[in-house]
């Protein structure tokens, strides 16, 4: 269950003042609270989440609710005021004790196709009919302990869902349904880790893909599996480096790279939204997310809606060195590699150029959650 107003957010959190958040009065109160505002009203709407998270507790919700009251357009004051008085930070660090640790995700812009071709020869798969997925404090069978989801059977019994390699065998038999064809395995996979993308089909259509479910094992870096039986340097396989290696040792089945992806047993499943207008793709929490104000947590440990204060020395500018980024970001996504309770993935946008930027985040530094004060407006 998770805590009310006034507890301890996690064990071993450590409460601070505002005055000790280096940068905070500095940042921009009224771009955070516009995000803020936008899970007050998912939360207040009970827009349904994609991925659901930890239920909204109380307290939140009735911060949400005075968020939604105050004027349309809020000064900046007002703005600082109102996390001020209704939030308490704490900082959270993982469960060794080290700072926590940040990865930066975005929105891919690719070519696609509704049809395979010899150009694009690569599914995202259709949610399948079968797919049950557990909310975050659902209870499972034992044989289903550290899954996310299961298969149903016929007779309506629960089982684990096939794996990536078993789901991708089942594709020329017509077991899954695609949504749209991309160019090859790579691409697949690398939309399935950022859990969207925006597609352009040859006759010039534009269609975002959302998240639509997964099979509910249990995530593995593909990414360390090299750098451990490689030898390669971790700064050899940011985005770009990651996807050439893949490439290079080859997509078909039996092929290293292919086996490599594949050893990644957790699947996505996605659906298409023929709209792709409008100013982010659509997080965990059900709405469209904001650059570099979102946040990917643990869905199993926070509840979207939560704001967090983070502050980390990231590569995160177009040009020039790594410098700080110090702002307040608001919890409004999940992914299947966010695990733990000092664990965040930072939003970066759409394209290329925030492909690049968030590929070369995996950082250390200061994450702090802002709680929600009791009812009487003090922490009890």
């Amino acid at each position: 269950m998770a805590p009310t107003g006034g507890d301890l957010p996690f064990p071993g959190a450590v409460r601070l003042r505002f005055d000790e958040l280096d940068g905070f009065s500095a940042d921009d109160h009224r771009a955070a609270f516009a995000c803020l505002l936008r899970s007050a009203t998912a939360a207040l709407d009970a827009s349904p989440a994609l991925r659901p998270a930890l239920a909204v507790p109380d307290d939140l919700r009735a911060i949400l609710q005075a968020a939604v009251a105050l004027d349309q357009h809020p000064s900046a004051d007002i703005c600082k005021r109102f996390f001020e008085t209704h939030f308490v930070p704490f900082r959270v660090a993982s469960t060794t004790g080290k700072d926590a640790f940040f990865t930066g995700y975005y929105e891919p812009l690719l070519e696609a196709s509704l049809e395979p071709s010899p150009a694009f020869t690569a599914p995202l798969l259709d949610r399948p009919d079968d797919l049950k997925t557990f909310a975050a404090d659902e209870p499972r069978p034992a044989a289903l302990a550290g899954y996310s989801a299961a298969q149903v059977g016929r007779d309506g019994a629960l089982s684990r869902y096939p794996d990536r390699a078993a789901i991708e065998a089942g594709i020329a038999n017509g077991t899954y349904r695609p949504v749209v064809w991309l160019r090859d395995w790579v691409e697949v996979f690398l939309v399935q880790v950022q859990g969207s993308a925006r597609v352009s089909l040859p006759d010039g259509r534009v269609l975002r893909i959302t998240y639509a479910g997964r099979n509910g094992h249990p995530y593995t870096s593909i990414g360390k599996i090299i750098v451990e039986e490689t030898g390669l340097s971790p700064d050899a396989l940011v985005l770009d480096g990651l996807k050439a290696w893949l490439r290079q040792h080859g997509q078909a089945v039996g092929q290293l790279g292919r086996s490599v992806m594949q050893r990644n047993a957790s699947y996505i499943f996605f659906e298409t939204v023929l709209d792709a207008s409008g100013d982010g793709p659509i997080g965990g929490a059900g709405f469209a997310l904001t650059p570099l104000r979102s946040i990917a947590i643990d869905r199993t440990l926070w509840s979207y809606g939560l704001p967090f204060w983070v502050d980390a020395t990231l590569p995160w500018m177009p040009s020039g060195p790594a410098a700080r980024f110090a702002r307040l970001m608001i919890a409004q996504d999940t992914g299947s590699a966010i695990t733990g309770p000092a664990r965040a993935d930072l939003f970066f946008g759409t394209g290329e150029a925030a492909g690049r930027l968030a590929g070369g985040i995996r950082h250390h530094g200061t994450f702090v959650v802002l709680w929600p004060k009791g009812r009487g407006g003090a922490p009890r």
